[in-house]
């Protein structure tokens, strides 16, 4: 993505000491860049009003997705509408929750998920996600035998970004982390998008992880989260109910809110196990 634009002189001194200390975590800490970060706000807007001028169906997909096309004054973009309710081939779907795992994203610093929001289309509710322009999905690069980087930032980013996504799908319950929603970019930075089949609150999701040491997919090994940043350490540890609820608003209910806790802590009790067993500068950076 390309996302800055032009800012007012008045702001260049703020902006420039913004992107100095963004630059302080990336890109050991999120994929987005910091100037992309520093533009969710209008980003968020352009989704919320500029005018509907096309869409297409994407032909794909269980939840039937559509391409819509939205401009506003000289800038024109893409973004994805999805409006699943309910149990769609036999897992429940739901739109908002795309809303909540962007909103929890933002909360956490994580910054892999493209900027989402709520948007009425042929008078249906439903979430809408900016298109992200990028090389590859994963199912591409298994499928053509793609070879990814072996060295270099591009191979750390990689392998950072791939604990990241399993903590962050682990704490949201995120049941449909295939191939096809994890996107690499030219310079393989990883965004994740789908979020419509996560957060459970049944006790199956709640009293066991996705991933990690002992991973809730049956037959499948430890598939750990071996490094992760710490700033995103800190602020998985000082979640809290009201700190979710006021990130999320209505998009999640109480019972899902308190079934992201006690994922929460599970997780942090594995990274502790971890931190014990390889000592805490091998798991944190």
């Amino acid at each position: 993505m390309d996302l800055l634009q032009k800012s007012c002189p008045g702001s260049l001194t703020v902006i420039a000491l913004f992107l100095a200390l963004c630059f302080l975590f990336w890109p050991s800490f999120g994929q987005f860049r910091p100037e992309e970060i520093l533009q969710r706000g209008e980003l968020e807007d352009f989704l919320s009003t500029a005018k509907i001028v096309g869409f297409k169906d994407l032909g794909k997909g269980i939840t039937r997705p559509i391409k819509i096309n939205l401009r506003k004054g000289n800038t024109e973009r893409s973004a994805v509408w999805k409006n699943c309710s309910g149990v769609m081939e036999g897992y429940f779907e739901g739109w908002q929750y795309e809303i909540a795992a962007y909103r929890l994203d933002k909360l956490l610093g994580l910054n892999m998920i493209p900027p989402t929001v709520e948007r009425r289309f042929q008078d249906q509710r439903g979430s809408l996600q900016l298109w992200i322009e990028h090389k590859y999905d994963l199912l591409e690069i298994v499928d053509n035998r793609i070879p990814l980087p072996k060295e270099g930032w591009e191979a750390v980013n990689l392998e950072r970004s791939q604990y990241l996504s399993r903590a962050f799908d682990s704490l949201i319950a995120n049941e449909d982390r295939s191939l096809q929603n994890t996107l690499l970019t030219e310079d393989w930075r990883t965004i994740l998008i789908d979020h419509s089949r996560s957060f459970r609150s049944d006790s199956h999701f709640t009293k066991n992880l996705i991933y990690g040491m002992r991973p809730l997919r049956a037959g499948s090994g430890p598939m750990p989260f071996k490094r992760l940043p710490r700033p995103f350490v800190e602020k998985l540890r000082s979640l809290s109910f009201e700190s979710i609820k006021a990130a999320v608003g209505s998009y999640l209910s109480t019972r899902e809110i308190r079934s992201v806790l006690a994922r929460r802590d599970l997780i942090v009790k594995e990274i502790e196990e971890m931190i014990g067993l390889y000592g805490e500068g091998e798991v944190l950076y």
